[in-house]
């Protein structure tokens, strides 16, 4: 057992504690990038309904994602345009799949 202890932060609270490999070697939580479209479940792409350089309003339907026998509509979170997609339609992609590149307005 190593005698090595490092600190913990839990809620601005710090804490001395042995570290196990598996902690060390997590991956590391990053902020969500608001101008990425990751799917939210695995899944088959249905219909693209967006075009690359199109605006689009908050809201409205950019694709329909089918899983589990349920189709899913991915709107738009804010106003903004179409960067760059990266899917096309009968794709089958896994949850956290980047679809979607969009510029905000």
């Amino acid at each position: 057992m190593s005698e090595e202890l490092k600190p913990l932060v839990v809620h601005s609270a710090v804490y001395k504690t042995e570290w196990t490999k598996k902690f060390e070697n997590r991956k590391k939580w990053q902020a969500p990038d608001p101008n990425l479209i990751h799917s939210f479940i695995p899944g088959t792409i249905i219909e693209i309904r967006i075009e690359e350089g199109q605006e689009v309003k908050e809201g409205e339907c950019l694709l329909i994602l089918e899983a589990m026998k349920m189709r899913n509509r991915v709107e738009m979170p804010v106003d903004g345009v179409i960067k760059k997609i990266h899917i096309k339609p009968g794709q089958q992609i896994p949850k956290a799949h980047l679809m979607l590149e969009i510029e905000q307005k």
